[in-house]
């Protein structure tokens, strides 16, 4: 019985395929991931937490970026595609094409069945080795609940949970705060 040998691509060729195609996939270790599509609740809530980060952030020199801009881990290798990046300084951008970031300072995801213990899991561990992290936001889908991991000073996370509409998650770290009814706004739960 043969097996048919897997072909591991580079960065380059990763990016060079990745700026052409007409799919977004994810890059790890030598192996390109496609990206499944979203809900209307995920691109919704999305656009409701940038838009409300946005908001906030107009005077201060932070930006909020959505999931169109790749992110690279430099000690892990991993391209990625967060659902909200912000950076609080100058975007540090791997190439001339702009289209890969080094340094946010919150990443936001949206959960979903098929991602949840990937987001919470793996891209966790890789998201923590981001020197310049503080906060790494989870947003379920199906239920108003938010969490949120912030780096504290001696380089731990801790976790942060908002439960309903009437609560909030705060972000120290962009003096700025994620409410559940921005957040959860026109979102509508089919079960």
């Amino acid at each position: 019985m043969s097996t048919v040998p897997k072909h591991y691509i580079t960065p380059e060729e990763y990016l060079h395929r990745e700026r052409k195609a007409e799919f977004r996939s994810e890059y790890f270790r030598g192996e390109m991931f496609a990206m499944a599509g979203a809900s209307a609740n995920h691109n919704l809530i999305v656009l409701n937490a940038g838009s409300h980060l946005r908001e906030q952030l107009k005077k201060k020199p932070c930006r909020v970026y959505p999931s169109d801009l790749k992110l690279r881990i430099e000690t892990t290798g991993l391209y990625t595609y967060p659902d909200l990046s912000v950076v609080c300084s100058e975007p540090q951008l791997e190439s001339d094409s702009g289209d890969v970031l080094l340094n946010p300072v919150v990443l936001v995801e949206v959960l979903s069945d098929s991602t949840e213990g990937y987001d919470r899991g793996k891209k966790f561990e890789n998201y923590r080795t981001i020197p310049s992290l503080k906060h790494y936001v989870l947003i379920a889908q199906d239920r108003h609940s938010i969490d949120c991991f912030t780096r504290a000073t001696d380089g731990s996370w801790n976790l942060t949970s908002c439960q309903g509409l009437d609560g909030k998650i705060i972000l120290d770290a962009i003096d700025s705060e994620l409410v559940g009814t921005e957040v959860y706004d026109k979102v509508v739960f089919t079960s």
